[in-house]
This record gives structure tokens, sequence and C-alpha cells, in this order.
């Protein structure tokens, strides 16, 4: 009861959700308490949580505001849902927070800056601008009163913190406060010089100028029918740095015979890429000249984004850009001691402004982000990094009242950080807040006040509330699918490992590279034909080795090119009769043949085209769209395979031009995207329901009416294994992607809308079924969106993979991984300056009797 004596709300009521896969559920979400919904992958967890929750909670904040504001505001439209009751205002952490732009630093989101800022403007050794004499701290600055230069007398004003921002007052004027300049790069203008100028050399003239430049520039003197390795030093440079003079040519049009006198002023190929960039107006644009450019740091201000003035400053020896370069680990220890270092009188002023700073660190610290540099590009950030920062942030503003809807926030924690996630968690509950989180990490699961479990599987049979309650009611529900793991103590094994007297049986993959960022020279050995599994807390130095040095290098020698600059030396044993060794140092070494194709295989969506479909992907829609084209119907209707695609066909839908829907424009309110109403949905045109094609049953199978086209499309990839047997191209792709774990889904599920996970496997669709041994497989964190169920539908994969020959390398936290791992390196052993070595490798049982391994503590 509230003081009026009416009831306090202690759930948000939700009745006939439909969203997605939601089948009309009703469900109470108690509020004021940390909320975890649990489910395997396309159970409708995110349906629940983002859909309705969120969707309804912000929606209805917006629908507030003013007609005016809100059109300005990108709205979300009506969640599918009888009634949502007593849902507060929402916010959203998602699982993949938006890309920086290029003027955003781990300083900027955090807000760490202004702090530093405002530190250094208030109590900073400041120069004279008359007579250059550095003046200890005063109080003058801050009461905005003039300063009075020990040397020459002369009163001026101290910095203001705005004064010292990157992004306005203190940018530098040569790079605008980037930190870095773009310079066309000569080598990219003539790629090839075998090559003429008539025959193309001059890539610029070609994509970025009119095609006569090249007459122009024989009207200039330079000989354009002969090698460009052949032409003068004179001749050179003309083309790249010839004066902007007015010529006149004879033009001959390609189109016919006919001939034409212009006068035509010369753009050097130089500055063909200037005026094109100058000349930009958007990101087309932009890419069209990106080629041509290599961005270098600016030599003004030595790519630390300031002005000489925004770095004259100083607290002790220390000025503002040296003090953004520190870690924030470093960054905390030397702001804790600038107060003692100042004269008595300012002490008060720095330590409140030391506690603004502190105490922003302190949440960035719990969440493992101590080895990030103030100064470390946000667009360089990964995904759980961004998402960090957020969730950081969420924390800093001491909301009460608001709904908070987290999406996978264990993304990319190592074990030994999770603590510190729940920790910023309860902290939102203890500020009067309600928390719903989506994860599949069970140490999360197990810590949560509230557990909501979706399922009972994925897709059109999932949707459906499996289990409510306290984490120990779960554990004790019948049919609950997490009960298990909520129950047990520690990971468990599923594969059987290789013993490690035989772990470089089949040969071995040895790298050796030099420092790159903060990662020390490293000599690793990587055993192939296994399952191998990099370990280490955030910023150790993971994607340093495996993404910027092995993959860069085991690609450039299976194209028989130059090791990147840092890589040392790589060589490969096994697969062959003799060891096959690159060199960084010798050009002409020979190549790795032994190991041919590399394939990163992450969670990124698969693009963002709608008319991408799972059959499209998998390359089963074109048998299909085969197989219906042999049919006597469609023989007698003249119809062709090309006919029966929904993209350029003739039978795909004429409403919404086989997309499957189409976009209302509501005025004051977002526009509405609906099925479209004359295909249904299906793509296609009412004449390709009347196509029919008689599957042939297989063996022992009883009789399956004719289907049409769409009525495939509509068919989860299990429904269609059964009629398709005797089709053996469709059948085998779809037999791959029921082994994936991929059997739930429809045929024309639109590609973008997969999960991370989802998209991860049917990436690998293509690769299953196929000799291995040649190949690289690197996974970045492919466990993110898995429900512990669906990693070891993974571990079955990595398992057929690795029986296949395969060579696989996967970055991962999680537990249920590592300790199937049959070979374990483990970086560290802190992040940032504190990591970048292999502090253990070995099997999982090595890794756990490291003294010296964070991760080995968690096995």
């Amino acid at each position: 009861m509230n003081g009026d004596g009416r009831r306090v709300p202690s759930a948000i009521e939700v009745r006939g959700a439909r969203v997605h896969n939601l089948k009309n559920i009703d469900i109470d979400i108690p509020l004021g308490e940390l909320v975890g919904v649990a489910g395997v992958s396309g159970s409708g967890k995110s349906s629940l949580a983002l859909g309705v929750l969120y969707a309804e909670g912000s929606r209805r904040y917006l629908e507030a505001l003013s007609t005016y504001t809100r059109r300005r505001l990108t709205q979300a439209g009506r969640a599918q849902v009888d009634d949502v009751r007593h849902v507060p205002a929402a916010l959203a952490l998602h699982q993949r927070p938006s890309v920086p732009g290029v003027r955003s630093t781990f300083g900027t989101m955090t807000e760490l800056l202004n702090s530093l800022r405002l530190l250094f403007s208030r109590v900073g050794s400041h120069v004279c601008p008359h007579c250059g004499t550095r003046n200890g701290p005063s109080l003058n600055v801050a009461a905005e009163l003039p300063i009075v230069c020990s040397g020459c007398g002369r009163k001026f004003h101290g910095p203001g913190a705005e004064s010292l921002a990157f992004n306005s007052a203190g940018a530098c004027p040569a790079c605008s406060g980037t930190g870095v300049v773009r310079e066309v790069n000569r080598a990219a203008l003539v790629p090839d010089e075998t090559k003429s100028i008539d025959d193309g050399a001059v890539l610029p003239w070609g994509s970025l100028m009119w095609d006569l430049m090249k007459q122009v520039c024989g009207a200039m003197g330079v000989r354009t029918n002969v090698p460009f390795n052949q032409l003068t030093d004179k001749e050179r440079d003309i083309v790249f740095n010839g004066p902007a003079v007015k010529k006149h040519i004879l033009y001959r049009s390609k189109k016919s015979d006919d001939f034409a006198e212009l006068d035509f002023t010369y753009y050097n190929a130089v500055y063909t890429v200037e005026n094109a960039l100058a000349k930009a107006k958007d990101e087309k644009g932009l890419k069209r000249v990106a080629r041509f450019l290599v961005e270098k740091p600016c030599a003004d201000c030595g790519g630390t984004r300031l002005s000489a003035a925004a770095r004259a400053p100083k607290i002790g020896d220390v000025n503002l850009a040296q003090a953004a370069a520190m870690t924030l680990d470093d960054a905390v220890a030397w702001v804790r001691g600038v107060p003692d270092s100042l004269p008595p009188e300012m002490r008060r002023m720095a330590r409140n402004i030391g506690e603004s700073f502190l105490d922003v660190a302190k949440r960035l610290l719990e969440l493992g982000l101590g080895y990030l540099s103030l100064d470390r590009a946000g667009a360089t950030l990964s995904t759980g990094e961004r998402q960090r920062v957020q969730l950081a942030r969420a924390v800093r503003n001491r909301t009460t009242g608001v709904l908070y809807v987290l999406d996978e926030p264990s993304i990319g924690l190592h074990p030994a950080n999770v603590d510190g996630l729940l920790g910023v968690m309860r902290d939102l509950v203890a500020d009067g807040n309600s928390v719903v989180v989506v994860d599949h990490d069970v140490r999360v699961l197990k810590a949560v006040d509230h557990l909501v479990e979706m399922g009972p599987v994925a897709g059109a049979d999932g949707g459906h509330v499996i289990a409510q309650g306290t984490v120990g009611e779960v554990a004790r529900t019948e049919g609950s699918r997490i009960a298990p793991f909520l129950t047990e103590n520690r990971a468990a094994r599923v594969r059987d490992v290789v013993a490690p007297s035989g772990m470089f049986a089949n040969g071995r993959i040895h790298m050796e590279t030099g420092p790159l960022h903060t990662v020390k020279p490293l000599n690793v050995d990587i055993p192939r034909g296994r399952l191998t599994v990099v370990t280490g807390v955030s910023g150790s130095g993971k994607t340093t080795m495996v993404l910027e040095s092995l993959i860069p290098a085991l690609k450039a020698r299976a194209a028989d090119g130059p090791l990147p600059e840092h890589v040392r030396a790589l060589s490969v044993e096994g697969g062959g009769d003799s060891d096959d060794t690159a060199s960084g140092d010798d050009g002409n070494a020979a190549d790795v043949t032994g190991i041919a194709r590399v394939n990163l295989i992450d969670a990124t969506p698969i693009g963002a085209n709608v008319r991408s479909t799972v059959a499209t992907y998998a390359g089963i829609h074109d048998e299909l769209r085969r197989a219906f084209a042999r049919g006597e119907e469609a023989k007698a209707a003249g119809y062709k395979a090309g006919d029966f695609s929904y993209n350029t066909g003739r039978l795909r839908c004429p409403t919404c031009d086989g997309t499957g829907s189409i976009s209302l424009d509501v005025q004051f309110l977002p526009d509405v995207d609906i099925e479209c109403p004359d295909c249904r949905g299906t793509r296609y045109a009412p004449e390709a329901s009347r196509i029919h094609r008689v599957p042939k049953p297989g063996k022992n199978a009883a009789a399956v009416n004719p289907l049409t086209l769409p009525q495939f499309m509509a068919m989860s990839v299990d429904e269609a294994l059964a009629v398709t047997t005797d089709l053996r191209k469709v059948h085998t792709r779809l037999e791959t992607l029921h082994d994936l774990g991929l059997g739930y889904l429809t045929l024309g599920e639109p590609t973008p809308a997969l999960s991370g996970g989802e998209a991860q496997r049917l990436k690998l669709a293509s690769e299953m079924g196929r000799a291995q041994s040649d190949a690289v497989f690197v996974f970045d964190e492919p466990t993110i969106g898995l429900h512990p169920l669906d990693v070891r539908v993974l571990l079955g994969v990595f398992d057929r993979l690795v029986d296949a020959g395969a060579t696989i390398v996967v970055i991962e936290h999680d537990l249920d991984v590592i300790v199937n791992a049959d070979h374990i390196i483990d970086m560290g052993p802190g992040g940032g300056e504190h990591g970048g070595r292999i502090v253990a490798a070995g099997s999982p049982a090595d890794i756990a009797a490291s003294r010296d391994s964070i991760t080995g503590r968690y096995l």
C-alpha cells in the first residue's frame, strides 16, 4: 500500500504476448528484482524481454512526449500483445551496441575525460602566453580570476575545461581533433607497374576521374603506351605531381568514331584522389576514395588529438595527453596521488574532482575494463567492451523506477569478471530499478532473484514459459532444460580430448611474433587436427595473437605473399613429407603449403538484405527451383527455374516485390511493417500456388501430398527433410543444417533475423562433409547467445570438423568449451600492460595446475 491506500504494483503483468514465436503467453515479471530469462537459442527469450517488455516500456514513455518531439525520435511500433500493465519506462542494453564515431574514445564514452580536463584546468600549472613562464597551481582559475605571471608580471586567464577538449577548442588544428590524417597512398595509385597508362595503370583515373585523363597525361609529355615501370623519373613525377594546366586534346568517343577537340585541365594522380575526398559527401563517396588513402598518426599532435595549448597544462610532470594515454588501472593510481602533490589550499578541490573520476572508474574496473587506455578509439572496442561501458554509465546515472533490459551482458567476460558484473546489476536494483537480464551464463543465472525459462525448444515449437520462480524452484521443475546446469558446480566434459602425449602427432603450426600493441614477443605452437582454445582475461592479447597475427600470417603465405611486419616466422609441420617454413625476413622463403584455407567464423549477422533467407544462403533454394521447373505442371505453364525466384522471377509477388512484407507510412507514428496482404508473407504470386511437385517417398515412408514452392519455404528444416529424400543435394544440405542444430529454422526465414549463434552455424554449413586437413577454422567467441545445451551441439560440430582433419582455434571464455579443449593457450596474466604473454599452455589439467593462470582457477 502507498500513502493513499492504493496497492503498489509488484509485477509487470503481460497478457497474450504473440511477438515472433511467443504462444499467446501470460506472465508476471517481478518489479524491483533481478530477473533472469533463460532458454535455448530461438526459444523466445529476446522476444519476451526486448520485443515485449522493452518495446512497450519505451513506447509508452515516448508517447507521453509531444508530437513535435516524437517526430524527431526513432519510435518502436506497438508490440503484438493484448495487454501489459505496470511496465516502467525502459532502457535496453543491446547485445551489439552501435560502433562509435571517429571522435569517440574510451575516455569520452565513459565521461572520464570530463573529470581529467577539469582536474588539469583547475589544479594544473599553466604557461604564461606572454613570456612562456610556467606558473604553479592557483585557486584563481576556479575563482575565474586572472593569474599573475611570476616571470613577467602580466595577467592571463588559465584555460577552462572546455578549452582542453579535442572535440572543441582544444582540438589539434592539423587533424581537427581526430588524431589521424589521411594521406594519399602512392603505392595504391599504380599497384601494377607492368601495365601502361593506356591499359589502366593509374587506377584513380579510371574510377575517380574521366577516362580521357590518360590523353591529357600524354599531352603533358608522358609516354602512355609503355609499361609504367619504364617511365623516366620526370615522367613519373608528372603523373603524381604534375601541375594543373590546360591541354588541347583530340578526344575520340568510345561509342562512335566521332572526334572532338577539347581543352581539359590536367589532374595528377595524387590531386585526383584529394579532389575526390574533398567532394565526398556521404559514406558511399568516402568508400570510393578509401582504397587510395592511408591513415597515419597526426605529426603535429603525435596522435593525441590535442592542440599545443591543450597539452601545455601539467600536474607534476604529466600533461593531459600523457594522462589520457594511461590505462584505467594506471590512471586511477595517478589520480589518487594528485592531491598530495599540490599545495595544501588546492588539495580539497583536487580530491572532489578526483572522487568524481574514481566513482566512475570503480564500476569500469569491476567490469574488467582496467586495461583500456582513456585515449583508445571507441570504434576499436569489442562488442562486449562497448556493452560494459553502457552498463557502467547506466549505474552511474543513479536512476530510480526504470526497467533495464540487458541482452547477454556477460559477452566477452572472463569468469574472473562475472562477480563485478553481478555487483553492477545488484546496484541497479538497490537504487529502486528493475533489471531483466537475458543470458546463458549459468553463473549469472544462479545469482538472479527470479528466473524465467522459455522453451521447450527453438523456433515454431518454442515460445512457451516452461519454468518460472526462484533458482531453486526452477532447478526442481520437471521439464526444465536449464535445471541440470543450475545444480552442477563445474563444467562437464562431453568430448574425448586427446592425450598430451599425442597432442602434436598430426604436426603443428609454429609462429614467432614481435611486440604488437600490449602483446610481448610470442612463440606459439598450435597442434594440427586438434581443438585449441585461446583463453585469458579481457585485454590479455587473445585477439592480437589470433586475429591480427595468426590469421593474416596464414592467409599471406597461402597466397604466396609476405608475412605481416610483426610476424617473424611461421612454419607448419605435418600434412606432408617435409616441413613448410616461412620467414618474415626472407620474401623468397618456401610457402606454407600445408594450410590452404583459413576460415574466420564469427557471430556477425549475415548481411542486412531481407531477401536473403536460410534456403538461399544454404544453396537449397536454387536446387528447389530447378526441381519444380522439371515438373509437368511447370512445363505445361511454360515456367523455367528462373521464374521461381522471388527476387527476379515471374512468379514473385508484385505487391511486395518478393520481400513478403510492405511498409506503411503513418505520418506522426513510426512506419509500420505488415505482412503482404496479397501473398501472406510467402513472397510469391498466387500463380506459384498452382504449380505442384510430387515428392517421391523413401523406403517405408508414407505417400506425401503434392507441394508448392511457397509451402516448401514455410517448412522447417526438419519438416523438409522428410519430403526431399528424392532430391539428393537438397536432402544432404538439409541434413547438415539439422546436424548443426538448426533443424527448427524455416527455409524462408530471413537471415538478418537470425541470432549470432544461428548465423555462425549457418556459415559453417558449406564447410561440412569435406576433407579439412588443409584448413584452419578460427572461431571468435562462438558461444555468444548459446544455451548450455546449444554449446554441446557446437562441441559436436567441432568434433566433426576435427574428425575431417581440420585445425580449430577458438577464442573463448565459456568454461564448457575450455574444459573440452584438446589444447589450451592461456594469455595474461592480466589485461593491457599487465598481460600480453602466454602464461600457460597444455591440456585443461595442465592449465588447472598452473599457479600463474587465472583461467586455471575456474577449471
